[in-house]
């Protein structure tokens, strides 16, 4: 009889392991990675992730475990490829829309060979400003709970490099893009510079990570099923064990 069983995964946390997941929206990636370290207990492992994503995007995240954690600046380093919209004609605080919007603009004379020849405004290396609302450390504090608290903070420029600026797609006052970029680009900042350069406003209203270096999202685990997997092995573990 022919065999049509599916070879399950077995994992080896311990000796290393990379994930690639998938990140529901609104889950911040340290959300994905304590709650795959809480299913994998009661082994006791370091467990980490490749490159943040922010809440309101979804996407490929790299997980990695036990030994395999110290390759995650080399995964990390990668280029990497987003897909998503941005919404011309308002601006909110954190550049995307996790907070309200503070300012709105006129779209009606924007034009899109306007916002085509906008986009070849941004390919190549620039100096980026991160946005107040960001993960990064001031002082051993998060930026985005200094700007939460109204408290101002300097950021400094950091050098970026897009390869790639797509405008997939335009239905007023939305951009549909796809950005390949060097590791380090806030998505956010292009969105709000993108209006600026159309002496407008804009901010993120939709962003997916595709790629990452070269793991691909469609190869990428559902986190809810990656979690049932992990279970159904440790499952499977206990109930192999000899009787005695």
């Amino acid at each position: 009889m022919e065999n049509n069983q599916i070879e399950k995964k077995t994992f080896a946390f311990a000796e290393g392991e990379m994930l690639l997941v998938d990140k529901p929206l609104t889950w911040t990636s340290f959300d994905v990675v304590g709650k795959l370290r809480n299913t994998m207990k009661p082994l006791k492992l370091k467990v980490g992730h490749a490159g943040t994503l922010d809440p309101l995007a979804t996407g490929l995240l790299i997980v990695c475990t036990g030994k395999l954690t110290k390759k995650i600046d080399s995964f990390q380093a990668e280029d990497k490829e987003y897909t998503g919209t941005i919404t011309l004609g308002a601006t909110t605080p954190s550049y995307d829309l996790e907070t309200a919007i503070d300012a709105t603009f006129d779209t009606n004379d924007i034009t899109e060979d306007q916002i085509l020849e906008a986009s070849k405004s941004f390919i190549g290396e620039l100096d980026q400003f991160p946005p107040a609302h960001s993960a990064l450390k001031v002082n051993g504090e998060r930026v985005y709970e200094k700007a939460r608290r109204g408290e101002d903070v300097e950021l400094k420029s950091r050098k970026i490099c897009i390869s790639e600026f797509d405008i997939v797609k335009v239905e007023m006052p939305k951009v549909f893009f796809r950005i390949t970029c060097s590791k380090g680009t806030y998505i956010r900042s292009i969105a709000h510079d993108f209006g600026k350069a159309l002496n407008n406003g804009a901010h993120l209203s939709e962003l997916r990570r595709t790629k990452s270096g070269d793991f691909d999202v469609r190869n990428a685990w559902n986190l809810e099923e990656l979690i049932q997997e992990i279970k159904n092995q440790k499952l499977e573990v206990t109930t192999e064990l000899p009787l005695t």
